[in-house]
């Protein structure tokens, strides 16, 4: 938590350092490009206000923090000192989930307060953050941290509730006006605010250490106020996997801290159009740098995992299960579409002992027929299993040399369960493994920290196709635009069991996808994830060879990012470059339409080969009808694209050599 801009700021607390600019009641930060101005205000309380030339966009009231023991932050601040600076520098991503390059660019001010605190405001041309800082003797136990957020009359929201603290943060977004967002409930981060102006606001936060999530509550008047879990004091101890070590008790207090360090980044993205949120990138930046010194081992790729598809398999010898037959066969379906990685997941061995395998899986012939097959292994562990047996896992782990470990179920983002994200990553990474979260809080910016975290859950995936409806076209064409800007999701696209509206049927054995077979396609370019993994079994796949060899050869890492088309919840179009191809691939909602594909993207001079899947003629009423289409296209070129009901576009642009 020693970030530069901490230490500058701590030793100012210390010892009123820093330069001094006449003590006002407003203190006025301007982003590079002097169309976001942030101000905080002093009276009555420490306040911030931010606008976008003379639009208002939102403030924040409240500001503030309560520690045992002490007179509260926030409520009568004294400015002590002002210390201003700006960056403009290039951050190099260790894993280029969207970019080769980002650029840092922003203005500061760190206000210092009497009493032991501070505050270090940042502003981008792509929004705003704020941290608050405290540099107090020994320990401290923070009661509560204040913040009460509001937008101009007539806002949107697009959110995520929840009933509790404690969730699998899988419930489906609703979109209201913020006034008449519900008071029963609390509000999981991200939240996309849609301003009557036209302005959209990303509500989130970077880099939670040492510290509980930020959460949101409706408390009236179109007021969003800070909610925290609170610090642990109870656990469930039962024997059920899924809900052992969910809090049943919490402290009055959210966390039990040192008194010198700094606090997480309040994050407000700023778009003035839909296309903005695509290419923000705040979160990764306001991260701490990696922290793993050597990270050419972390490799992103493409993983096959067995337990989505229940091991459906047909065409084959062997009964499909969790066996040695199964997961060769697996293996094998991987090295012949050079896929990186499979996935065993749940059932290799018992929920509650890891060093328990499953008596029909020879585990040593697996990872040596692995091996010899050029793919590597990655095993699914619940969270309060590892964490219980975790010298002899991980131990047993890196005698079998697996890649990375998939941990599932903690739920949650109080303090504790924060210390162990921070604590699996950091051990994984030690060991040079991959880190994958199910059953997790937002993205916050700790894959920059740790680049092994490659990606994570935290949104409705693939999955929830078995048991309801949310998983739709629309859903797909709202996640790049809020759950995304936080970071990379692992939804798992590419299945070929398409269904349009008519034909879908929830079956939990054997899933099928919302949206057309060039729409699930198209969801491998527009998602984000350095791991993507595909769902259904590998039996499909091999009947439908064309499609698997297509979405084999898409990459999950990119160069470049350009956005075509966007109107969330609508539709998306964007291309993706990876070294010297272009993908591009475009989606809809259930409402057809008809997009243009300008090629402005593209080299100059040089010609591309295009290939392109497209929705068939019949998509409309059979959601597996597509079309492979191939042609040459230049800079210059433009051409329609149709896209049916919940349909789809994805090209590959290879230049001709």
């Amino acid at each position: 938590m020693r970030h530069p801009d901490f230490i500058v700021l701590t030793c100012s607390l210390l010892f009123c350092v820093l330069l001094h600019e006449a003590i006002a009641e407003e203190i006025a930060v301007f982003s590079p490009d002097g169309r976001i101005s942030a101000t905080v205000l002093t009276t009555p309380g420490l306040s911030l206000r931010v606008l976008d030339g003379s639009t208002m966009l939102f403030s924040v009231g409240e500001i503030g923090m309560s520690v045992w023991g002490r007179t509260p932050f926030g409520p009568m601040p004294d400015v002590v000192a002002v210390h201003r600076r700006s960056q403009d520098t290039v951050v190099y991503p260790a894993i280029r989930e969207k970019a080769a390059q980002l650029r840092d660019r922003f203005n500061e001010a760190v206000v210092v307060f009497k009493g032991g605190y501070g505050m270090i405001l940042r502003v981008y041309d792509e929004g705003v953050a704020y941290r608050l800082v405290t540099s107090l003797s020994g320990s401290i136990t923070v009661e509560r941290e204040t913040y009460a957020l509001s937008f101009p009359s007539g806002a949107g929201a697009t959110y995520q509730p929840n009933p509790e603290f404690w969730s699998a943060y899988e419930y489906p977004y609703r979109t209201t006006l913020v006034s008449d967002i519900s008071r029963d409930s609390i509000i999981v981060l991200p939240l996309l605010a849609a301003l009557a102006s036209g302005q959209r606001v990303l509500v989130t936060e970077a880099h939670i250490e040492e510290y509980p999530g930020l959460w949101l509550r409706h408390t009236g008047g179109g007021t969003l106020r800070s909610t925290f879990p609170g610090y642990p004091v109870e656990l469930v101890k039962g024997t059920d996997n899924y809900t052992r070590g969910k809090v049943t008790a919490h402290a009055s207090e959210i966390a039990r801290t040192e008194g010198t360090r700094s606090y997480p980044w309040r994050v407000f993205a700023v778009a003035r159009r839909d296309a903005d949120l695509l290419m923000n990138s705040l979160v990764y930046l306001l991260a701490e740098p990696s922290r793993v010194s050597d990270v050419s081992w972390v490799k992103p790729g493409i993983v096959i995992l067995d337990w989505w598809a229940r091991r459906n398999l047909f065409g084959v010898d062997f009964h499909g299960d969790v066996n040695t037959a199964t997961a060769k066969y697996l293996i094998d379906f991987a090295a012949n579409y050079r896929l990186e990685y499979v996935l065993l997941d749940c059932g290799w061995s018992k929920e509650d002992d890891l060093l328990s395998v499953n008596s029909a899986l020879d585990m040593d012939t697996v990872l040596s027929y692995a091996k010899e097959k050029n793919v590597q292994v990655l095993l699914w562990a619940v969270w309060s299993t590892l964490e219980r047996q975790w010298d002899a896992a991980f131990a047993q782990f890196t005698r079998w040399g697996i890649a990375g470990v998939k941990v599932d179920y903690m739920n949650r983002d109080d303090q504790e369960m924060v210390r162990f994200y921070y604590r699996f990553a950091e051990e994984t990474a030690r060991r040079r493994m991959l880190a994958v979260f199910h059953g997790t809080y937002k993205p916050d910016g700790l894959r920059r920290t740790f680049p092994n975290v490659i990606t994570r859950e935290g949104l409705i995936e693939f999955e929830q196709n078995a048991v309801n409806m949310s998983d739709s076209p629309e859903y797909h064409a709202l996640l790049p635009f809020i759950r995304m800007v936080a970071g990379p999701a692992d939804y798992i696209p590419g299945t070929i069991r398409n269904a349009q509206q008519h034909e879908f049927r929830m079956i939990v054995d054997r899933p099928m996808g919302q949206g057309t077979r060039a729409h699930t396609m198209a969801l491998c370019v527009v998602l984000e994830s350095p791991m993507r993994m595909v769902p259904d079994a590998p039996s499909d796949y091999y009947r439908e060879d064309e499609c698997m060899q297509f979405m084999a050869g898409i990459p999950t890492t990119w160069d470049d990012l350009r956005v075509l088309h966007a109107k969330a919840g609508d539709y998306v179009g964007i291309a993706r470059r990876n070294g010297d191809e272009w993908y591009v691939a475009a989606i809809t909602d259930w409402e057809e339409r008809t997009l243009e594909i300008d090629c402005g993207f593209l080299g100059e001079g040089a010609a591309y080969a295009l290939t392109a899947v497209q929705d068939g003629v019949n998509a409309n009423s059979r959601a597996i009808d597509y079309a492979m289409k191939s042609t040459t296209v230049r800079k210059n070129s433009r051409f329609q694209i149709r896209l049916a009901k919940g349909g789809g576009w994805v090209g590959r642009f290879s230049p001709v050599r």
